[in-house]
């Protein structure tokens, strides 16, 4: 048979970026051994069952041998009835540990799949958020469902039939050796068949389910992306081309397939052959040696039906090759997100929870790829309970700030003190609603919350109004089948998650932008609640949200070029001021109060109700003047700006 179409491909996903780990075979077995051994007594009842419903299923065929010498040898009718009553008891016992061991399987791989998809989603929710990037949402998405569904299938449906299977095809070879030495060798015959399958099968077919999972990968890549990008594949008229990857991707999984499921029909053809060739080795041998005196009709027929009757437990076992194959691959992809590289989370400290939090950028600089810098020595402090904003054009290092401070990402230079060793709370423009009630939603974030102290939240953020409109209030299922949320009425509830953390430190990535700016004032104004007497850092989407802020850094190329109060900056006729004038329209100068500067809605731009500028002095040098209790530690150089920034 060729090779799978272009098998190779499947190394490199979209975009060219990595994937994050893949367990190796050995890896795998550990990890399995290691929670086996966390579960003694429900392995060694396992192993149990299993041998007592193999015993029990051949005890009837081996019985039915007897039954035929006896009616061979004219024995009264009376000695028959205990051995049919032997075979019938045994058969009953059979089918009942039967039925308990695929159940007792089936618990047990139930429990090691929950501990791995347990042990994926806290390395998940830890992982370093570079290696998220570079992989791909698409990547981790298919391990922690697709790659869950396919290992759940094969623990439910195909591993117990197959534990079963095993037992049954020992036991049997071994019972077939002790009727007679030759007929269990005769039987044996069929064994090197089996393996030449096996060894013919395997070694091809593993390749292409690991590179179908990946392909899986890809394809939700293409789908999220594409979902999730929408506005944008709109408004660069690029649907032609998003459509185009996904029926890539789309087609390359279904010729995957394909290509597994015409090695699949190859392999029943050799295991036909298997068959044939066992049973027709048993009953020329018995022939003879019956014919010879060395043994019995009896054992010859109870050999030959046992053989038969290990046609279907053998061909589980090969048949089920494929499904299990897919699920150790799918195994192998879900342990390897345990074994991804962890961002560095800021401990919580068992100390006074009111210990200063403040908030320490020492020298900080940070490279996705080597050699391309992202951040030059970044040199902030943020005194405890103040906000400092941060602003720049797309790539000037403001979310890679924000993922550093949030431990998301590690430094490669420098480091980050958060006084008090407080943990830090982000919240991003990309916010999950989980299906299920709104209250369980929101008590993600203060698992003791009560009803009143969630809808407290709500209120304060200014989500009242649509929560008491909803069917069943916080009670109401939403999510996926449930109540749809709009993206503002989302980030409204991530705020609310927010308030009821009650974290010291907060970084604010972009946690208003995906509202659209018809809700643009009002989250705003959550936010600014929200974050009311924290140590906050901000990462402005809009320019109105910097006027609420204790202090502005201004960054270009992964360096800190301006700083200092944002009437300050705005006013003095820098960078900042530049940004401020092509987004706010009218001309902003060193002579102009910041009144006269007030920003409008992207679309009429009405100034910000909640935050008020008030007159001050300006001063030509914002950045040698700073805030008095925000600063950074010294001014860096600009540099130029980096490939590759984020």
């Amino acid at each position: 048979m060729s090779d799978p179409p272009d098998l190779a491909g499947s190394a490199d996903p979209i975009g060219g970026t990595v994937i994050l780990p893949i367990a190796t075979a050995r890896q795998t077995l550990r990890h399995l051994a290691e929670g086996l051994r966390r579960r003694p007594v429900r392995s060694s009842s396992v192993l149990l069952l299993c041998v007592v419903a193999a015993v029990a299923g051949v005890v009837p065929l081996l019985a039915l041998g007897v039954l035929v010498d006896r009616v061979t040898e004219h024995a009264a009718v009376s000695t028959l009835i205990p051995i049919a009553a032997i075979a019938g008891v045994a058969a009953l016992i059979g089918g009942l540990a039967a039925g308990a061991t695929m159940h007792a399987v089936a618990h047990l791989g139930a429990d090691l799949l929950a501990d791995t998809r347990e042990a994926a989603l806290t390395s998940a929710l830890h992982m370093r958020r570079d290696l998220i990037e570079d992989a791909g949402r698409g990547d981790l998405l298919s391990r922690v469902s697709n790659d869950v569904t396919a290992v759940n299938r094969a623990v439910t449906t195909v591993l117990p039939t197959v534990v079963t299977a095993v037992a049954l095809a020992g036991v049997t070879l071994v019972a077939m050796l002790g009727l007679d030495w030759r007929l269990g060798l005769a039987g044996a015959l069929a064994v090197p068949f089996y393996v030449v399958a096996l060894r013919w099968y395997l070694p091809r077919s593993g390749p292409v389910y690991a590179a179908e999972r990946r392909a899986a990968a890809d394809r939700a890549h293409a789908l999220v992306e594409t979902i999730g990008g929408r506005d944008t594949v709109r408004a660069y008229a690029a649907e032609t081309w998003a459509l185009g990857e996904v029926a890539r991707t789309s087609g390359r999984t279904r010729d995957l397939a394909m290509a597994a499921f015409a090695l699949f029909t190859q392999l029943v053809g050799r295991v036909n052959r298997a068959e044939f060739a066992g049973l027709a080795a048993i009953l020329v041998v018995g022939y003879w040696a019956v014919s010879s005196g060395a043994t019995t009709v009896g054992a010859t027929t109870a050999a030959a039906l046992m053989f038969h009757r290990l046609f279907n437990p053998i061909g589980m076992i090969l048949y089920s090759a494929a499904d299990l194959q897919l699920a150790a691959a799918g195994l192998a992809r879900l342990i390897g997100v345990t074994q991804a590289e962890r961002g560095a989370a800021h401990p919580t400290s068992a100390s006074d929870a009111h210990a200063p939090a403040d908030l320490t950028l020492d020298g900080v600089g940070f490279s996705y790829r080597t050699g391309r810098p992202v951040l030059r020595g970044i040199d902030l402090h943020v005194p405890a309970g103040r906000s400092l904003a941060l602003v720049g054009a797309s790539g000037a290092g403001k979310s890679t700030i924000a993922g550093i401070v949030g431990g998301t990402l590690i430094p490669d230079a420098g480091r980050v003190v958060v006084g008090g060793d407080h943990s830090v709370y982000t919240v991003s423009q990309e916010v999950h609603v989980f299906a299920g009630p709104l209250i369980d939603d929101l008590r993600l974030a203060s698992p003791d919350a009560s009803a009143a102290e969630a809808e407290k939240a709500l209120r304060r953020v200014g989500a009242t109004d649509w929560v008491h409109a909803l069917p069943d209030g916080v009670d109401t299922v939403v999510g996926d089948g449930g109540y749809r949320l709009t993206d503002a009425q989302a980030q409204q509830v991530a705020l609310a998650r927010l308030l009821l953390a009650d974290p010291r430190v907060v970084v604010l990535d972009e946690a208003t932008a995906e509202a659209g700016s018809h809700h643009a004032v009002e989250l705003e104004e959550a936010a600014d609640i929200a974050i009311a007497g924290r140590t906050a850092v901000i990462i402005a989407h809009r320019l109105s949200q910097i006027r609420s802020a204790d202090a502005v850094a201004v960054l270009d190329g992964g360096s800190v070029i301006e700083y200092g109060t944002p009437d300050d900056l705005i006013a003095a006729g820098g960078h900042l001021t530049r940004l401020w004038t092509a987004w706010a329209g009218p001309t902003v100068s060193g002579d102009a109060s910041a009144s006269d500067a007030v920003p409008p809605h992207p679309d009429h731009r009405p100034h910000h109700p909640s935050i008020h500028p008030h007159p001050s002095s300006r001063h030509p040098h914002p950045s040698s003047h700073p805030h008095p209790s925000i600063h950074p530690h010294q001014q860096p150089p600009p540099h130029d700006h980096p490939e590759d920034h984020r």
